[in-house]
């Protein structure tokens, strides 16, 4: 495997992004952007100028930092959790997400009736608009059960197209979503009750655990084994998804006092996470849509104005019940990104009282998605 699609050459950009990310997102210029955000800007401008594949010309890697990667460093990053955290932030999320996804579908309705997307795709334009409500309220599992119910993934370029525009808006979602609330705080201040207190019984700063080898060993086998697991289990009860299955590991592996004490748990969950990241940011391929011309724009405007409308609904019912832009613009993500995104939101603003939230709320997305998905090709 020759030039770009060295799956070597491709994992060692990658991996240099981060750096480049972590050192820029400490200057005082990239503080205002955060590493997470950077490394999905740096990755989209090496994907756009082809230097790496992106998403027309994705290559196995992708595939399986997407697979196996993003949910393995979910559960490292639950191995830090307090369930306590539930108690103060999970019921204002899991109500909010409610929202959130009502908005979602309500915002693909309205979506419709103003670009009129069927002008240009005709009766496909319902099975997309079925496809996009599911991936923005549970991701890209509901996004491909909608699509093979009604066999479009056999429509190779629209398939594509679709997929094309999905990746650029939910990157710019997510470059949306880690501005909110800096934004919407300069005139709209927090309720302060709703912000999370420190810990003051646990004065670790967990960023500054470095990771011993004990740790190191333990921790990957952990991750490996806690992933095969879920896979297995789900394999026999397919109705429970494996990422639930996952995560409830992580959540009672971090109770108990031995995995409580290995470090670096948070470091390597977080490495993981920007790696994802970068895949995310490669993926945003503007070539991709440009070169669908009218088909293109139709898809891009029908999916912007949708998820606009979702941000827009999201932010004045939010702000008006809870008023905690920070945990606003997390659960947005979980809408529109999905789990993994939402958790490095979480961390990006330092609200380790919402991780687990995060992830209640991407598991609670992955079960709605398709029966709204396939409630929106019915109405229509």
């Amino acid at each position: 495997m020759d030039g770009i699609t060295n799956p070597v050459y491709v994992l060692a950009l990658l991996c240099l992004m981060v750096i480049l990310a972590v050192y820029a997102g400490k200057t005082k210029f990239g503080k205002q952007f955060g590493a997470a955000l950077l490394v999905i800007l740096f990755t989209a401008v090496l994907a756009n100028l082809k230097l790496i594949p992106s998403a027309s010309n994705s290559i196995e890697l992708y595939s399986t930092i997407f697979t196996y990667v993003a949910p393995i460093s979910i559960f490292y990053l639950l191995l830090n959790v307090n369930l306590r955290s539930i108690k103060q932030a999970g019921l204002p999320m899991i109500g909010l997400f409610l929202i959130g996804s009502f908005a979602t579908t309500l915002g693909i309705l309205l979506s419709w009736f103003l670009v009129s997307p069927e002008r240009v795709l005709g009766e496909d334009g319902k099975i997309i608009a079925g496809m996009l409500t599911g991936t923005y309220t549970g991701g890209s599992v509901n996004f491909n059960a909608v699509a093979l119910e009604y066999g479009f993934q056999e429509k190779g370029i629209l398939y594509a197209g679709t997929i094309a525009v999905d990746n650029v808006v939910t990157t710019l979602w997510i470059l949306s979503t880690l501005a909110l609330p800096v934004f919407l705080r300069s005139f709209w201040k927090d309720k302060t009750n709703l912000k999370s207190t420190p810990n003051t019984q646990n004065k670790t700063n967990i960023e500054d655990e470095h990771i011993d080898f004990i740790s190191l060993i333990w921790l990957l086998f952990l991750g490996v084994t806690a992933y095969f697991v879920s896979e297995s289990i789900s394999s026999l009860l397919p109705q429970i998804p494996s990422i639930l299955i996952l995560s409830t590991l992580g959540i009672l592996l971090a109770q108990t006092k031995f995995v409580a004490n290995l470090k670096g748990s948070h470091n390597l969950g977080m490495y993981l996470v920007f790696i994802f990241l970068a895949v995310i940011g490669a993926y945003c391929e503007l070539s991709a849509v440009a070169e669908l011309k009218e088909v293109g724009v139709t898809l891009l405007l029908f999916t912007g104005v949708a998820v606009f409308f979702h941000g827009v609904f999201v932010i004045i019912i939010g702000g008006l019940l809870y008023r905690d832009w920070e945990m606003i613009a997390i659960v947005s993500q979980a809408n529109i990104g999905g789990g993994a995104t939402a958790i490095a939101l979480a961390e990006t603003f330092d609200r380790k009282d919402l991780i687990l939230p995060a992830i209640l709320v991407g598991t609670l997305g992955t079960a709605l998605g398709s029966y709204l998905g396939f409630f929106v090709v019915y109405i229509l």
